[in-house]
């Protein structure tokens, strides 16, 4: 089962390097010399609302490894519902936060684009371990893309690189050489790399027992039907997890740090 689990995240991992080639470099820049201890907390994933594609959907590929849902969060302005997902049988595997956007609150014009969208999926797709990084089912030209973006950021992301990990997480409580957000921050700062200052550098604090930080999203060619264009794709995020009242390390997320977090993906 595990080797099941890590083989996934894997596939997920090398996915979501070939369209944000700054992982890449925040991973060496972080590591020690050995390299091995730049552990993920967790990653992300977006979708839609559609039963076709929904959140049970994704989660259901985690579940059959042993995942379990542990936490349930609630984005109102910008239309979007998650759920968290935990495994019971190993705490240090990587959690997993998957949001989808409620398309039903959104304008006719945004959920006709959407169900088009969606209808390209080949119903047997999804169900394959493949569909968690399988990308884009659909062609979309770049005008779309621009109408969607106005209304919804989430809703163009996903439209232009449909299913594959959104970001991967640093987990600092590991990390042998930095032992703090700022550090890393700063390290990232240094060798070049924009951070997402959205809600400020650090989202959240120790009082609400997580420390949050991110880079923006890289800028990578999507192949639109009507041309390539450059649009943000993945980012790397980076948490700090403290101790509840028992000692075990907070495993939840903060749905106020969360909503800026999101941001890390805007066009710019």
């Amino acid at each position: 089962m595990f080797s099941q689990v890590n083989a996934l995240f894997a596939n997920l991992w090398e996915n979501y390097l070939e369209v944000t080639p700054s992982a890449d470099k925040i991973h060496k820049l972080l590591g020690s010399t050995q390299g091995d201890d730049v552990s993920n907390d967790h990653i992300a994933l977006r979708t839609f609302n559609i039963p076709k594609v929904g959140l049970n959907v994704l989660a259901a590929h985690f579940e059959a490894l042993g995942y379990k849902a542990c936490g349930e969060y609630h984005f109102v302005a910008k239309k979007l519902y998650a759920k968290h997902y935990e495994h019971p049988g190993d705490p240090n595997l990587p959690k997993v936060f998957i949001s989808e956007l409620l398309v039903e609150k959104c304008s006719p014009q945004l959920q006709q684009c959407v169900q088009d969208l969606v209808a390209k999926v080949a119903p047997e797709a999804t169900s394959k371990a493949s569909f968690l990084y399988s990308g884009r089912h659909w062609d979309i030209d770049y005008g779309t893309y621009q109408m969607l973006l106005e209304e919804s950021e989430f809703a163009a992301w996903v439209a232009a690189w449909g299913y594959r990990a959104n970001h991967f997480t640093v987990s600092n409580n590991l990390l042998a050489n930095f032992d703090t957000i700022e550090k890393i921050n700063a390290a990232v700062k240094n060798a070049g790399l924009s951070l997402n200052v959205s809600g400020g550098e650090i989202k959240g604090s120790k009082e609400v027992m997580l420390e949050q930080s991110s880079t923006l999203a890289d800028l990578h060619a999507v192949a639109f039907s009507d041309g390539d264009r450059a649009v943000p794709s993945c980012f790397y995020e980076f948490a700090k997890r403290y101790p509840k009242a028992d000692g075990q390390l907070f495993s939840g997320f903060v749905a106020q740090s969360a909503d800026k977090i999101f941001e890390s993906t805007n066009a710019r």
